[in-house]
């Protein structure tokens, strides 16, 4: 499967990411935010980071990059996109997926592995998992407080559109187990398609066990399947 990472100034998940999806046996190619054109490709990740070093508002520079117009072609033409922590921003920022991510509530910058459940497992995204699986996976984030209004709420319960929720330890969704305020504990969606998902936790930290743990490896070997 080919892939394509997009690097912006301020990216520092891009290599994350490329060592992830070279690991899981993905080809894979680097993209500078100049280019105007995409290889081919069957997955676009756009990464984590602080791409712009978040001048203005989260990811609202990066989606206005010449090489955003050729993502968001692709994305219509059914092309699998990932958008991780600023990825996601960056994704609502150019409309591709609705509501967007407000500061954490707490107003502070989080940095801490959390559990998060897998509440659609019938995507291109989670069918190696099995739907409320309880995951633990990084966060690292200023901006994670995933806001939208009630209408597209409602509409993201209805078709089944939230993909993670952050839970506790038994799979529990509250308040206490909220980490940034999120509306729902919302903490990944699709667009109406699912082929596009956009998260806030970090799954290409979670491959490895000498570093950390193998949570986020089904999600990659989901796109391979």
């Amino acid at each position: 499967m080919k892939s394509s990472v997009i690097v912006f100034p301020g990216s520092n998940c891009d290599r994350d990411i490329a060592v992830a999806l070279e690991k899981m046996q993905f080809k894979n190619k680097m993209v500078w935010h100049k280019d105007t054109s995409l290889p081919k490709s069957d997955l676009i990740v756009i990464p984590g980071g602080f791409s712009y070093g978040d001048y203005l508002r989260s990811g609202a520079i990066a989606g206005k990059s010449l090489i955003i117009d050729e993502v968001i072609k692709a994305a219509n033409s059914g092309c699998l996109i990932l958008g991780i922590c600023n990825g996601f921003q960056i994704l609502t920022e150019t409309g591709l997926l609705k509501g967007t991510l407000l500061r954490n509530k707490n107003l502070k910058f989080i940095n801490r592995d959390v559990n998060i459940k897998v509440v659609n497992n019938n995507t291109k995204f989670t069918n190696k998992y099995k739907n409320d699986e309880i995951l633990k996976i990084n966060i690292a984030h200023n901006e994670g407080n995933y806001f939208t209004d009630t209408n597209h709420l409602e509409e993201l319960n209805k078709e089944n559109l939230i993909a993670f929720k952050y839970c506790d330890e038994k799979g529990n969704i509250n308040e206490e187990s909220n980490p940034n305020g999120s509306l729902e504990n919302i903490a990944g969606i699709y667009n109406q398609k699912k082929n596009i998902l956009g998260m806030m936790p970090h799954p290409e930290r979670m491959v490895d066990e000498i570093i950390s743990n193998r949570d986020g490896v089904n999600l990659f070997s989901s796109l391979l399947n």
